[in-house]
């Protein structure tokens, strides 16, 4: 799995995306979040990738001013009440947990966690405990890391050790007490 392919199932997920509607306020753009009904100025994702509904499909591209975003060379003009989704961000710390995982392991996590309804996105908190052990030959611990999608929480425990066998185990459990175990060793 390359990194094209890991941001195939990036793009994938469920929830990547925070909905809502525009509109144009005393000169500026506010961005109403259509989940939480949070109000927030668009200026806030400035040069950062937004989709906008029009045609019957998103169309996605980059906001390039207040009023305005890029689609390729095509610049298009924000109207009131379009429909626009921002990409979320991935918990730093969960993200760099998921650059430093072999391919096998990312696939299977990821996977996983979709298959109970989760999705990356949905992280709340991330215990990264493999970034403090950069410099270490041997490289042993565990991550936690908690997830919420709006109906049920999911705790995943990512016990690994990288020496001469790479093992990554994760455990999941959910508020209802199902819990799945996963494990991945390569020699």
């Amino acid at each position: 799995m390359n990194r094209q392919q890991r941001l195939k199932l990036y793009n994938t997920q469920v929830r990547a995306y925070t909905e809502g509607a525009i509109e144009q306020i005393n000169d500026q753009w506010i961005f109403f979040d259509a989940e939480t009904e949070e109000a927030s100025l668009m200026e806030d994702f400035l040069q950062q990738e937004v989709e906008i509904f029009r045609l019957n499909r998103w169309k996605r591209g980059v906001l390039i001013a207040s009023g305005k975003m890029a689609i390729g060379k095509e610049t298009l003009l924000l109207r009131d009440q379009d429909l626009v989704r921002v990409r979320k961000h991935i918990i730093y710390s969960l993200e760099r947990l998921l650059d430093a995982i072999n391919d096998d392991a990312f696939f299977q996590f990821v996977t996983t966690l979709n298959s109970l309804d989760f999705s990356i996105y949905d992280c709340l908190y991330c215990y990264n405990h493999l970034t403090f052990l950069a410099d270490d030959t041997r490289k042993d611990g565990v991550n936690f890391m908690v997830f919420d999608n709006q109906s049920q929480i999911c705790n995943v425990q990512h016990h690994f050790c990288y020496y001469e066998k790479t093992n990554d185990r994760f455990e999941f459990t959910l508020n209802t007490g199902k819990r799945l175990i996963i494990e991945k060793m390569i020699s």
